[in-house]
């Protein structure tokens, strides 16, 4: 059985933390009722604006769920920012694709064109970090045994079984 193997590019931290700025910046004020209300605004005054479709009144349950994703994700967010594993840059990744396919069904259905933008990031990031992963898979497959694992040695091995020396 072939063990997953992380990138070997040294510029992936900083792709998978700097998503990780991005979604802090973007999804912060998702995070409480009060602020939530404000993003609410002035994402409905900036579609209406550009003639591209307002938001739709704030109810309970708007801001219940927008509250639970902007809280989640600034907490994914900050584990991102200080610790910016390969791995988590490729759940990350994942996780963009489902929003993009969210996105995607929420546009057919009649959103604002507003999610045009975030769509657009989404693609973008979830490339960037899931294009590496494909090119690892890609030498493993070739045979190519260079890569280094996705866990250290040492991680892998679990903790010392012994008492403490």
């Amino acid at each position: 059985m072939s063990r997953l193997r992380a990138p070997e590019c040294p510029n992936y931290p900083r792709v998978v933390r700097a998503s990780a700025w991005y979604d802090l910046a973007v999804t912060a004020g998702f995070a409480t009722p009060w602020t939530y209300a404000l993003v609410h605004d002035a994402l409905s005054s900036a579609g209406t604006a550009l003639g591209v479709g307002g938001l739709p009144e704030l109810d309970v349950w708007q801001v219940l769920f927008a509250n639970l994703m902007g809280s989640v994700v600034v907490v994914w967010a900050a584990l991102r920012i200080v610790r910016p594993r390969p791995e988590y840059g490729l759940f990350d990744g994942m996780a963009r694709a489902l929003f993009a396919t969210w996105q995607l069904y929420a546009l057919a259905h009649g959103v604002s064109q507003l999610v045009w933008l975030f769509f657009a990031v989404e693609v973008a990031f979830g490339a960037l970090q899931l294009a590496p992963w494909r090119w690892t898979r890609n030498a493993d497959l070739a045979g190519d045994e260079t890569s280094r694992p996705l866990v250290p040695a040492a991680e892998a091995a679990g903790p010392p079984t012994g008492p403490p020396s």
